[in-house]
């Protein structure tokens, strides 16, 4: 016989039993979906206040964009990886080598940028098998498989680079990492770029279209759906985030190309999580994986295209990374796993698996890249900047823990 707790019922989205547990239930979904909106809001208007306005300018608005490019791509596939239940230690190392590897394709080989990216995101993928195969298929754990390609990654990038640098990259190809749209219609309302404001007025258009949409649908369906008071002030304080963020960011030099980039990779990564037969299959392996076998999912094959998954996305910010500092370096993606485990779990993914979002990832990267501007406005010491973010990472964590430590009482 099986027992049915609310925590169960949280974690797979069911519906709760009536009375007071509902309640009990509800407020806990929304505290853990927005509590972590209202602690980057919280930490923005802090250190806008403890450095005189200098957070919100519009060149750091864009530097904090740039800088952080590389762990909002990593979070991406980390917390696919997380919520699956592993972990992936190698990442920072494959950011390097794939650095390296696309600096020699267009300096060495004399390939055209766009061939030397493809190259790039090909030896990503075959990075990905070559994880995805020893963990899947042969049942090495995780931490043990991508720690041997921290190591073998790194090794490699070094005899590329055989300890120098590559530089001289083309323009076309730094553009990817610091460079923005041109500006083809000038600017509007006293220096303000249409284009990023447009784009701004059709993401927020876009999700209330599509929020009223599956509320809806839900109704039609009989499901539970939000209260309408929550789901109204949720878009009001979006719309409202995003186009002050827009109009800010407008008043620079257009919109960066790698925003682009990174808004696509949130809708895409968003929708397979959230609509697709995957991403139901990887929270179920992260839940429960001896009952996501017993159900028929393929778990092996499940785990499999997520490692090439993280090995592609890798690859992608070591290309990023690579044309923001317009050459490749041995020294490249140091830490870099680092940051993207943390921003996971920052962004709410349960240490346990099975819980988390591509969104709050990304948020969980926008707090370490808020902190880590702010502190450096604030000309705080390196070796303290590293002891603020351990705390944050710290108090993340275990607020996660206390909580279902809670939700099973």
């Amino acid at each position: 016989m099986t027992t049915t707790t609310p925590a169960t019922i949280e974690k797979d989205g069911g519906t709760p039993p009536s009375g007071a547990p509902k309640r009990r239930l509800r407020l806990a979904v929304d505290v853990r979906q927005y509590g972590i909106f209202g602690a980057l809001v919280l930490i923005v208007v802090l250190f806008q206040i403890l450095t005189d306005g200098k957070l919100l300018l519009p060149a750091n608005i864009n530097n904090l964009i740039q800088q952080n490019a590389y762990v909002l791509i990593l979070a991406v596939g980390m917390i696919i990886v997380i919520i699956a239940g592993h972990i992936d230690l190698s990442v920072g190392s494959v950011v390097a080598v794939v650095g390296a590897l696309t600096a020699i394709a267009i300096v060495h080989w004399g390939l055209p940028w766009w061939a030397a990216v493809f190259i790039g995101l090909l030896a990503g993928a075959v990075i990905g098998i070559w994880q995805g195969f020893w963990i899947a298929y042969v049942g090495i754990p995780a931490f043990i498989v991508t720690l041997a390609g921290m190591l073998l990654f790194r090794g490699l990038t070094l005899v590329l680079l055989t300890g120098g640098t590559i530089n001289a990259l083309p323009g076309e190809f730094v553009a990817i990492g610091k460079g923005a749209l041109p500006q083809w219609f000038g600017t509007v309302l006293g220096g303000h770029d249409p284009i990023t404001l447009l784009v701004a007025l059709v993401v927020v258009g876009a999700t209330i279209g599509s929020t009223i949409r599956t509320r809806k649908r839900r109704q039609t369906l009989g499901l539970p759906v939000e209260p309408r008071g929550s789901m109204i002030a949720k878009l009001v304080i979006l719309a409202v985030g995003v186009l002050g963020f827009a109009w800010i960011l407008s008043a620079n030099s257009g919109l960066p190309i790698i925003l682009i980039i990174l808004a696509v990779l949130i809708m895409l990564f968003t929708f397979v999580l959230k609509k697709t037969v995957f991403g139901r299959h990887v929270y179920a392996i992260g839940g429960n994986r001896f009952a996501a076998e017993m159900s028929g999912v393929p778990v092996q094959r499940v785990n499999f295209l997520i490692f090439v998954n993280m090995g592609v996305l890798a690859a992608l910010a070591g290309i990023v990374t690579t044309a923001r500092a317009g050459g490749a370096v041995a020294s490249a993606g140091n830490m870099y796993e680092l940051d993207a485990i943390a921003a996971a779990f920052i962004g709410g993914a349960a240490v346990t698996g099975g819980i988390g979002t591509v969104v709050g990832a990304v948020v969980g990267a926008m707090i370490m890249g808020v902190l880590n501007m702010g502190l450096s406005i604030l000309s705080v010491d390196s070796a303290w900047q590293q002891v603020i973010k351990g705390l944050v990472l710290l108090l993340a964590v275990a607020i996660d823990v206390v909580g279902k430590r809670r939700g099973r009482r």
